[in-house]
């Protein structure tokens, strides 16, 4: 058994031993991970062990179905990409309204990033600057998530009540126990985007090998609102491994159409859109963080 078999399934007496001591002490409350875990616990007994590690090579697939390498075809072009067709926990979702439970004991999101040697990477199906150096890390119920690297899906992966808007931004970090979690940030026409104007030059010219940048602050990415929604999902390209903790920003920011333009013409893939359709939801619970309203607030 690997070392990362191991941690699933210590994770699963983990969770199992969460129930038992929710049902035996109501004083007891959960983390934010157990509430997430345990409820999705049913959904991840089947799943296989796959490779965190996204495809950093476009030519095995597209995002267009009709071509034998689509979407639907993912999880049959190869044997470690199954969970593309089979997983009961896949992203991008349709976050919808009616399936939120609002929960402001999840906290705000903890964030402490760093200035530090970058690339800019052409990987055929997305553009991606990849931090060389420490560029800090974020906290989520008390684990470490090292920042990795961030890269853009237009137009949006996932959607709002059905509403899919112009960009998205995945910015990935990864735990000390290879555990993955994504901040996503979703883009709409309008001014353009400050930190990708700080890269726009580096990615116009961009070609076939990485791209130094020299020192990025990953800081000068704006969040622009302190809510977010929580799930666990899995990575948007394969091998669509599972268990991804997921925290979309609740704030529409702005990018222009060139700044899109220019980050899909860069992609050598050919195609005008290199974002997967959303999955099912299931039974899965959506968590909301709100700011708590200071007593006396209007």
């Amino acid at each position: 058994m690997s070392s990362l078999q191991s941690m699933f399934v210590t994770k699963l007496k983990q969770g199992r031993q969460n129930i038992m001591n929710m049902k035996c002490c109501c004083s007891c409350e959960p983390t934010t991970f157990a509430i997430l875990f345990i409820s999705s616990l049913c959904y991840l007994l089947p799943i296989a062990i796959a490779s965190f590690a996204e495809v950093e090579n476009e030519i095995p697939f597209t995002y267009t179905d009709g071509t034998g390498k689509g979407p639907k075809e993912w999880g049959h072009i190869n044997p470690h990409w199954q969970l593309c067709d089979t997983g009961k926990l896949q992203s991008p979702i349709d976050l919808l309204s009616e399936k939120v439970q609002v929960l402001p004991k999840l906290g705000k999101l903890k964030r402490d990033y760093k200035p530090a040697p970058a690339v800019v990477k052409n990987r055929g199906h997305d553009i991606t600057v990849r931090w060389k150096g420490e560029a800090g890390k974020i906290n989520i119920d008390g684990t470490d998530y090292k920042l990795l690297q961030c890269h853009w899906h237009s137009p949006s992966e996932h959607t709002f009540n059905g509403t899919r808007y112009d960009l998205e931004l995945h910015i990935v970090h990864l735990s000390a126990h290879l555990e993955i979690a994504v901040i996503a940030i979703v883009f709409k026409y309008g001014r353009p985007d400050r930190f990708l104007t700080r890269l726009f030059h580096h990615i116009k010219t961009i070609g076939n090998e990485e791209k130094k940048l020299g020192i990025v602050n990953p800081g000068e990415i704006k969040f622009g609102s302190r809510k977010y929604y929580r799930y666990v999902g899995s990575l948007t390209v394969p091998p669509c491994t599972e268990g991804v903790v997921w925290t979309i920003v609740n704030k529409v920011r702005t990018v222009s159409r060139e700044q899109v333009r220019v980050l899909r013409v860069a992609v050598h893939d050919g195609f005008e859109a290199n974002a997967r359709p959303t999955q099912r939801l299931d039974e899965r619970p959506v968590l909301f963080y709100t700011p708590r309203m200071k007593s006396g607030s209007a």
